[in-house]
């Protein structure tokens, strides 16, 4: 007993532990990595360029493969410029390791701690990533990258991370204005440094406007059939799943439409049980299919209504593919993110109800109704005109923005480093 209680580590202080460990190491390698390059310094005779010849210029970090419509039109446009790039990934089969780049060099770079002991010691002029919680768990900064730089998966909040999510961060891309404010107003609270901002775009969203013009046109063209409705859920305890379960499965099959449930991946972890139980009582076959796809383009093609929360996917949803949304108005607690700061109310909750309709419970007899009402709505597209207007900036020039962005940055900290 006494063997067991002692080789047992919580989560929380494995952790600890790991990020101890990391730091220890990321210490000692540095202190040599500083003497060989004073040893190399002295043997060339004082000769010795100011700059490592191991050192990256660009490094792009994505965390999970869900995230390469981000990253593909950013390490497309390096490409087509012949800039020299490493993108790194901590999913084994990221759709990047089979692009046959010649400039951008992609990596598998090992999953969890092993990915991170990787950036942690990494030697680099800029790193790109979509990850939060730099230098917050067990992803530090390195001494030898001199600009880090975060990108949006998401453009409905700057602020849906969990707290301190960009406090470390050196620059953050935007998609628009009320990100900027939302960041400022987290700065000005926490009394950290005002980071550099940058009005980018949207990459994805690009992306996915240019796919819909050729790969949806056959579902636009569909002759007459049944409606079809897309139940998308955020993860945790306060999703759609978690809050109404079964009741809700149940209010939007008895319409007779057809029903796609498309779970945050995330909820594979954290909803495990829940999901489990719902897939055996629903399977898929006949009105209802579970959609698990990395890529979310199909599915929100397929739907012509979707049902969500607070999951950034109703942005995606509504901005590219101009259809309305339903949202349920689950408790939102903010405790544990960083809108938790903030004083003003957050631009997305503003926006919702020009989106779409708010749906209860005490709704789900009359879920029929309410769909078909959604669906005929012409007010909800003139919300759909301003929310695209004030959450996705510079329509196409996403990628360009973000790469024009890197590279004057890059000219910048290598010239003070020659100075």
């Amino acid at each position: 007993m006494i063997n067991c209680l002692a080789s047992y580590i919580d989560p929380g202080t494995g952790s600890m532990l790991f990020t101890l460990v990391i730091g220890l190491l990321s210490a000692g390698y540095f202190v040599l990595r500083s003497l060989i390059v004073k040893l190399k310094f002295i043997a060339s005779g004082g000769r010795a360029g100011s700059r490592s010849s191991e050192r990256m210029d660009y490094v792009i970090f994505s965390d999970h493969k869900r995230y390469w419509n981000v990253f593909e039109p950013i390490c497309d446009e390096f490409e087509h410029r012949g800039i020299e790039a490493t993108f790194w990934t901590a999913s084994p089969d990221d759709p990047a390791l089979k692009k046959p780049y010649q400039h951008v060099k992609c990596a598998f770079i090992g999953e969890g701690n092993k990915a991170f002991a990787k950036l942690n010691l990494m030697s680099a002029v800029i790193c790109l990533s979509t990850t939060p919680g730099l230098d917050v768990y067990q992803w530090k900064r390195s001494k030898e990258v001199g600009w880090y730089v975060h990108t949006f998966h998401t453009v409905g909040t700057a602020v849906g991370y969990r707290m301190f999510g960009m406090d470390f961060y050196d620059a953050v891309l935007l998609a628009g204005e009320f990100q900027r404010d939302e960041i400022r107003e987290i700065e000005s609270l926490r009394g950290i440094p005002a980071k550099e901002l940058e009005m980018v775009g949207c990459t994805y969203l690009d992306s996915m406007a240019k796919r819909l013009e050729t790969e949806g046109a056959q579902n636009k063209l569909a002759p007459v059939r049944n409606l079809r409705v897309l139940l998308a859920p955020s993860w945790g305890p306060n999703g759609i799943l978690s809050v109404y379960g079964e009741r809700i499965i149940d209010a939007i099959l008895d319409t007779g439409f057809d029903l796609a449930i498309r779970p945050h991946p995330q909820s594979q972890t954290a909803d495990r049980k829940i999901l489990d139980a719902l897939m055996t009582k629903y399977p898929n076959g006949g009105r209802v299919s579970w959609n698990y796809d990395n890529d979310n383009f199909a599915i929100l093609d397929w739907a012509d209504v979707m049902i969500t929360d607070f999951s950034g996917v109703i942005f995606d949803y509504t901005l590219v593919f101009d259809k309305p949304v339903i949202y349920t108005e689950a408790n939102y607690d903010t405790a544990l993110y960083d809108a938790a700061w903030l004083e003003s109310p957050q631009w997305r909750f503003e926006v919702y109800p020009t989106l779409g309709v708010p749906l209860d419970e005490s709704q789900f007899s009359q879920m029929r109704e309410v769909i078909k009402r959604v669906v005929a709505s012409k007010n909800l597209r003139r919300g759909r005109d301003r929310a695209r207007e004030e959450a996705w900036a510079h329509p196409m020039e996403g990628a360009c923005r973000t790469v024009d962005y890197l590279v004057r940055k890059h000219d910048e900290l290598v010239a003070s480093q020659e100075a």
